[in-house]
């Protein structure tokens, strides 16, 4: 009876330490590192005006998460729900006008559409799903071939562009605090590495995104309404980038905006989050660094 007893044991600690323990998808964690729950997430999201989800772009954990959270506050808001996204660039507008406004086929639409090579799997949900419940949908980021302009030539590399062009982008010229963590953090990986196919004005172009994209949210915006937007997790972090320009933007308002902000980050142990995430978003979706790609 010992020697059972002692077996049992060492088959309970067996189970809780070895590969028979279970395996979580993900954990969330606030910002100060506090385990929280989707639950909470979502109660938290319901309240404010602008939901910044910063995905992992090859994370199914993320696109998943996503769509869940997208379906739930459509049942919690209905259609003061408006979703965004960094994937669709603003000359692209029309088309995601007629597509979500069945004017115009699927087929049709992701024939002429700049979609991202994920987008059947990842972000064609979403688009699907605001055409179904007739949710705007709004192309924030800025069409690629300007902010490679601001790449090869800084800002002033817009300088010369018409009327019509500038429709697409933030009102020129942008602010740009070059101090920002975001912004100084490329500066200084391009000092260090000299990466390829890039300029000392990664920073900028980077900021002209997040420019653009700040702005048509809060061009969008209503003041029971919420907006939620999908963006590369780097664009909202720490609230720099993107929500540092939208609070620029909304200072206009009447009234104040409230946002909630939601990033992906990749650990090896989801026990506890790591001292190096601490702050970086209202929730931080934690999940496993084995997790499957999705391009």
């Amino acid at each position: 009876m010992k020697y059972k007893s002692i077996l049992l044991i060492a088959i309970g600690m067996l189970i809780s330490t070895s590969l028979w323990a279970d395996k979580p998808a993900y954990r969330i964690f606030t910002a100060k590192g506090k385990k929280s729950s989707y639950k909470e997430l979502l109660k938290d999201a319901s309240t404010v005006q602008v939901v910044f989800f910063g995905e992992l772009h090859d994370n199914p954990i993320c696109h998943w998460l996503e769509f869940e959270v997208t379906k739930d506050l459509f049942d919690i808001k209905q259609d003061q729900l408006i979703l965004a996204a960094e994937m669709f660039e603003r000359d692209n507008q029309l088309l995601l006008d007629e597509y979500t406004g069945k004017f115009i086929r699927k087929k049709d639409f992701e024939k002429e559409a700049k979609l991202w090579p994920n987008y059947s799997t990842d972000y064609a949900p979403l688009v699907d799903f605001a055409r179904e419940h007739h949710l705007k949908f709004v192309a924030t980021n800025i069409p690629r071939r300007y902010a490679a302009r601001v790449n090869l030539n800084g800002f002033e590399g817009l300088d010369s562009i018409n009327a019509y062009q500038r429709g697409m982008i933030a009102p020129l010229p942008i602010k740009y605090d070059s101090t920002l963590h975001c912004y100084k953090a490329m500066k200084e990986m391009f000092n260090e590495s000299g990466m390829m196919h890039q300029t000392m004005n990664l920073a900028e172009a980077q900021a002209i995104k997040d420019a653009t994209m700040g702005y048509f949210i809060y061009k969008n915006l209503e003041e029971n309404g919420l907006i939620l937007h999908f963006n590369g997790a780097y664009h909202s972090e720490n609230y720099e980038g993107t929500v540092w320009y939208l609070k620029d933007f909304a200072r206009k308002f009447p009234f104040d905006t409230t946002i909630l902000t939601i990033t992906c980050i990749e650990q090896d142990d989801l026990s506890e989050l790591s001292e190096e995430h601490l702050g970086k978003a209202d929730y931080i979706i934690c999940i496993p660094t084995s997790m499957t790609k999705t391009q």
